[in-house]
Order: C-alpha cells, then sequence, then structure tokens
C-alpha cells in the first residue's frame, strides 16, 4: 500500500477586506504629539471544499492622539486559498495557523503601510511576529481551557 505525499500549493492571494478611517480629518493632521499604536491580529481559516482552505489574517491598527483622539484606524484582511491535502490533522492545524499566515503575512504588512501613507499619515510599517509562537499560545490557552473544570 503506498501512502499518498502531501500537497501543499498557493492557489489565490487577495485582499478580502480593507478600510480606512480617519475621523479627526483634518485637524488631526495639526497634532505634533506621537500616536499610540495599538494593533489587533487574528487569523481564520475554513475548509471551502475537499482539501481547499482559506485562511484570513487580519490586522486592526487604531492610531490614538492624547489617548482620548483617533488619528486613524486601518483594517486590512489579507486571505489566501490554499490547496494542502494528505497531511495529518494538528499538522495541518500548524500548516494553516503558521506556514499560511507567514505567506499571507508580507501582503498585509504592505497593505497597511500602503493604505496609511496614502491616508497621509507617515510610513508605519508591522513588525514581523512570531505566527509559530501564536499558533502554540493557542494551543496553551486551549489545553487550559479544556483542563479547567466545569461549572
Amino acid at each position: 500500500m503506498s501512502e499518498q505525499q502531501p500537497v501543499f500549493s498557493i492557489e489565490k492571494i487577495f485582499l478580502k477586506d480593507l478600510s480606512l478611517e480617519i475621523p479627526g480629518a483634518p485637524q488631526i493632521f495639526a497634532e505634533r504629539d506621537a500616536p499610540q499604536i495599538d494593533i489587533n491580529l487574528h487569523t481564520e481559516t475554513r475548509e471551502i471544499d475537499a482539501g481547499i482552505y482559506e485562511v484570513v489574517v487580519t490586522a486592526t491598527v487604531t492610531a490614538k492622539v492624547k489617548e482620548d483622539k483617533t488619528a486613524f484606524l486601518v483594517e486590512v484582511a489579507q486571505a489566501g486559498i490554499f490547496q494542502i491535502r494528505n497531511i495529518p490533522g494538528q499538522e495541518l492545524e500548524a500548516v494553516l495557523g503558521i506556514t499560511c499566515a507567514n505567506i499571507l503575512f508580507p501582503y498585509l504588512r504592505e497593505a497597511v503601510s500602503s493604505v496609511v501613507s496614502r491616508g497621509g499619515f507617515p510610513p508605519f510599517f508591522l513588525s514581523h511576529l512570531s505566527f509559530e509562537a501564536l499558533y502554540q499560545q493557542r494551543l496553551q490557552q486551549q489545553a487550559g481551557a479544556a483542563a479547567a473544570p466545569q461549572a
């Protein structure tokens, strides 16, 4: 009995959603204080057909001046469609959560940078992050939740 070889291919990479809000424009451009930046990042995966998966990495970046004035709010959802076959369950989750997210992140990073610049603000770059560390953290949280007694 022959074992089937694992299959991994990128079918499509696309920008699923893009939003820029500058609620205080044009007055916000007169502010000289450095903004406080808050970044929220998450990934979603779903099987859209047998062996075909959509992975979406979403970043929400909020810049506030003086803690109460929003300079800008950017939300980018970068997506990809991947063909992944003959990979066991736990390994499949890791491929979706780490490998696919790492492939999408440079596109997400460029989209955020581009839209912030086009909005009239100085260049902003998302720092590189470890999707492997985020994946391990999520596994630990799930294990902790499963071990917690049911109330």
